[in-house]
């Protein structure tokens, strides 16, 4: 079976909307990555919609409500072309610090409230916890969410970085749409648990990272502002180890005549249909390259030649640091 990514549109999970097979994460137009250009920003949301994409994610904590209120510009006068995913949660300091998290159920619908205000909309498409707040039982906050539902605010209930046993028990509480998770080449620690439980409960995928935050394609972080210039996969040995990866992507694109980004997404396109990739295309131009990993046709065979050229053990380090690694309920 040869694998066409045509782009026929995907359904998030039983209980979630079809979509454009590619979705576009906003986070790196709000500093995360460095400086950005707000004008060049919108372009890229505007062509997005233009082509045909249809989920937008982004997250309250994004430059501490910035890239709300940019998706919520970009948005204007073409809301019923999107649906937007919203992640909540992350507490930051002034200084743009991490400072804790907090999934409560009287958190939960004071960031809706703050998050429709920025956005300047009446309800929010799937709304999804950033990550686990293990102070507070995963039924609570989805409780909290499907109230939301119940009024009127939001459409439909996502999660994030998530293992298989919050899944079950979120789900008992609401039908999950989907589960906001990394995945990539060289990130592929969900298929031996996470997917598996996602089949059986019909939840869907929507993969972020699958560039590995640019590494897979050579990128290195801005001098200022990059949050990737503490991950490990960015830094020191690991990365000089690294590049050998880069290297034999590089090849492989080069056999098929494409470039190396696009065969990573191409890649995880023809893992599962029930996965929408997204990408964090910050112009219009990494944009329209990346959607062109839906022409690339993958043959099992490719698919093969592909992961014995880039086995997941050969990357050197882990995705997030040593701290936030114990955090991720997905990781346990």
């Amino acid at each position: 079976m040869t694998c066409e990514n045509d782009g026929a549109v995907r359904r998030l999970g039983a209980a979630g909307p079809s979509v454009f097979p590619l979705a576009l994460g906003c986070m790196g137009m709000s500093g995360m990555y460095g400086p950005t250009d707000e004008t060049e920003s919108v372009a890229t949301i505007h062509a997005a919609l233009d082509q045909g994409v249809t989920l937008l994610d982004t997250g309250d904590f994004y430059g501490m409500g910035h890239n709300e209120m940019l998706i919520g510009r970009a948005l204007r006068g073409r809301r019923d072309k999107a649906l937007l995913s919203v992640k909540f949660g992350a507490l930051r300091a002034p200084d743009g610090s991490w400072v804790g998290y907090d999934a409560r159920p009287v958190a939960v619908k004071n960031f809706l409230a703050y998050s429709l205000a920025r956005l300047g909309m009446d309800h929010i498409d799937i709304y999804r916890p950033a990550r686990l707040d293990a102070k507070v039982p995963i039924e609570e906050t989805i409780g909290a969410i499907a109230e939301l539902v119940k009024a009127g605010y939001v459409r439909a209930i996502g999660l994030s970085e998530v293992g298989p046993e919050t899944l079950r028990r979120a789900q008992a509480v609401h039908p999950i749409c989907d589960l906001q998770i990394e995945y990539s080449l060289i990130s592929r620690g969900p298929e031996e648990k996470i997917f598996p439980a996602l089949k059986d409960l019909g939840i869907g995928i929507t993969a972020y990272g699958v560039l590995s935050r640019g590494l897979l394609s050579g990128s290195q972080p801005a001098i200022q502002g990059d949050l990737r210039a503490r991950f490990p996969r960015f830094t020191g040995a690991n990365r000089q180890r690294n590049q050998a990866i880069i290297d034999a992507l590089q090849r492989l694109a080069s056999q098929k005549g494409v470039r190396p980004a696009q065969l990573a997404i191409a890649w995880v396109l023809a893992k599962s249909e029930t996965i929408v990739p997204m990408i964090g295309a910050r112009t219009p131009t990494q944009l329209s390259e990346s959607l062109e990993a839906l022409q690339i046709s993958l043959s099992p065979e490719d698919i093969g030649r592909i992961e014995e050229a880039i086995p997941a053990s050969a990357v050197a380090g882990t995705r997030y640091d040593e701290h936030q690694m114990r955090m991720l309920d997905s990781e346990r």
